[in-house]
C-alpha cells in the first residue's frame, strides 16, 4: 500500500491524492488560457480550486497513509507550473515585466543544473529547504494578489502594491534558496565515496530539491 502509516513513501500511482494532483496539473492550461484572454476573475477561480485540491491532496496523503514518490514530484511541479503560467500570462498582457519571468525561470534552470551535477556524482536530489518553501509560497500568493486587483479594479490600489511587494520578495527568496542549494551541492559532492555505496544514501531523504 502506498505510504504506510509508519512514514514509508509508496510507489503507487492511482491513489486519491495523486489523482487530485493530476487534476490540478490538468487545470494549468485552463488557468493560462483565461489569463491570456484577460479573464482574471475566472482565472482566479481556477487558481482557488487548484489551491484547495493542493491542500486536500496533502491532507489525504497523510490521513490515508498514501504518501507516494509520484505525489512528491507532482506537487512541486504543479506549484511551479501555476507560477510560470501566471507570470507568462501576465507578461503577455504587458502587466508584468518579462525580466521577472526570466529571473524566476533562470533560477529553476539553475537548480536543474545542480541536479545534473548531483546525479553525475551519484547523489539523488537534495531535501527541500524551508526557505525554498517560503519563497514558493510568496510567489504563489503574491501573483494572485496582483491578479485580484486586475479582476476587481476597486481594490487595485491596495492589492497591487501588496501583491508586487510579496512577489518581488518571493523572487529574492527564490534565488536565496537557490544559492543555499548550490552551497549544499558543493558540500555533498565532496563527500568521499565509501565502498561504492549508493551516495544518495548519505543525503537526508526529504523530497525533491527545488522548493
Amino acid at each position: 500500500m502506498a505510504g504506510e502509516r509508519s512514514g514509508e513513501v509508496g510507489s503507487e500511482i492511482w491513489t486519491i491524492p495523486n489523482i487530485l494532483s493530476m487534476l490540478r496539473l490538468a487545470l494549468v492550461p485552463v488557468f493560462l488560457i483565461f489569463i491570456v484572454r484577460g479573464d482574471y476573475m475566472v482565472s482566479l477561480v481556477v487558481l482557488v480550486v487548484a489551491s484547495l485540491t493542493d491542500l486536500l491532496d496533502g491532507y489525504l496523503a497523510r490521513r490515508l497513509g498514501q504518501v507516494t514518490r509520484l505525489g512528491q514530484l507532482l506537487d512541486p511541479a504543479a506549484d511551479r507550473l501555476y507560477i510560470f503560467a501566471a507570470l507568462v500570462g501576465l507578461a503577455a498582457q504587458g502587466l508584468v515585466p518579462w525580466f521577472i519571468v526570466i529571473v524566476i525561470v533562470a533560477r529553476d534552470v539553475f537548480l536543474l543544473a545542480l541536479g545534473v551535477v548531483l546525479a553525475n556524482h551519484g547523489f539523488g536530489p537534495l531535501p527541500v529547504h524551508q526557505l525554498g518553501k517560503v519563497a514558493t509560497f510568496a510567489l504563489f500568493f503574491g501573483l494572485p494578489v496582483i491578479m485580484l486587483g486586475l479582476a476587481f479594479p476597486a481594490v487595485a490600489a491596495i492589492s497591487q502594491p501588496i501583491g508586487w511587494a510579496i512577489t518581488l520578495w518571493g523572487a529574492f527568496l527564490y534565488w536565496w534558496a537557490g544559492i543555499i542549494y548550490a552551497i549544499e551541492t558543493a558540500r555533498v559532492i565532496r563527500i568521499p565515496r565509501v565502498a561504492d555505496e549508493p551516495r544518495s544514501d548519505t543525503l537526508e531523504q526529504g523530497g525533491q530539491c527545488g522548493g
